[in-house]
């Protein structure tokens, strides 16, 4: 057996007839948070990485981005590739100026290679905290990487846990870039939005140069997808986050679809519907348009109309 391309045990493809979403994206929408895998046969997978994913190209990718209605992609570094930013970058380059990467950088990278990586298109580095998916973060390590990338004006993208935030919040507060957090940094769902947890995470926003991602509420959520029926709104005891986020910094904040939504074990979400959660969350025209034009346009595209 060629355990090199085995997909882990239970692993989750992609929902591959997402349906046509009811919202009407913006024209000039931005899915700022997404990501390819391999194919492994052209990309292999790293030797290190926690788990071995389905095959989920950039050709994908795109026909996802057109059914949905979305115009541009940010494609961030799956973790199953390490720092080997191949597939990524072939993903950035091939889309045609409608896409921006955020990449896996060690410290010892060139300043060629980040050269080479901001003429691609890349725009950012991610710094992983979670456990389940990295051995470790070393924080010193971390901040070189982030002196190094400061002058190219890239930002840092963080993934971690709602309850480590105040064992981190020092250390990111002291990066000398722009901050963007995934899906919200994590918040347990089944505590009140306005509660201590979550009020520490919007401090954190407020005094500090934060964007925040209101995206993958198939992973926060206890309430889980609609029923069969339609009629219950998808992922619903997830929306007071995200509208508190989206109308406590309306100019901070960012969407993705998270596609092709690694490592989920419950259920594989119909793209369609993560487009119908958005005017949950934003819940007004202005709102929604800098939700998923405006902001991710001023971050990874600034000086540029949609």
């Amino acid at each position: 057996m060629d355990t090199a391309s085995t997909k882990t045990p239970g692993w989750l493809d992609w929902y591959s007839n997402p349906s046509k979403p009811r919202f009407q994206l913006p024209e000039g929408a931005v899915d700022s948070h997404c990501h390819v895998f391999g194919p492994g046969a052209e990309f292999p997978f790293a030797p290190e990485r926690k788990y071995t994913p389905c095959d989920a190209g950039k050709e994908q990718l795109f026909a996802l981005r057109d059914h949905l209605g979305i115009s541009r992609n940010v494609i961030v570094q799956a973790t199953c590739h390490g720092a080997d930013n191949s597939a990524m970058v072939d993903a950035v380059q091939a889309a045609g100026g409608r896409a921006r990467g955020v990449a896996t950088v060690r410290p010892d990278i060139s300043d060629a290679e980040l050269q080479r990586l901001d003429t691609a298109g890349v725009r950012g580095v991610r710094f992983n905290f979670l456990k389940r998916l990295v051995n470790a973060a070393p924080q010193e390590e971390l901040a070189k990487i982030a002196r190094r990338i400061a002058p190219l004006g890239w930002h840092v993208v963080i993934y971690f846990e709602g309850e480590d935030l105040e064992d981190l919040e020092g250390f990111f507060g002291s990066l000398p870039t722009p901050l963007v957090v995934d899906h919200m940094g994590r918040p347990d769902v089944t505590k009140p939005a306005n509660g201590p947890e979550f009020n520490r995470f919007l401090r954190f926003v407020e005094n500090n140069d934060v964007w925040v991602k209101v995206s993958c509420p198939e992973r926060l959520s206890v309430s889980g997808p609609p029923a069969l029926d339609g009629e219950t709104a998808p992922y619903r005891d997830v929306v007071a986050f995200g509208r508190t986020v989206v109308e406590k910094f309306p100019d901070r904040v960012l969407w993705g679809t998270d596609w092709p939504h690694p490592n989920l074990t419950d259920h594989m979400p119909d793209d369609g519907l993560l487009v119908d959660y958005i005017p949950q969350v934003a819940t007004t025209t202005e709102l929604q348009h800098k939700l998923l034009v405006t902001n991710p346009m001023n971050l990874y595209w600034p000086g540029e109309n949609a």
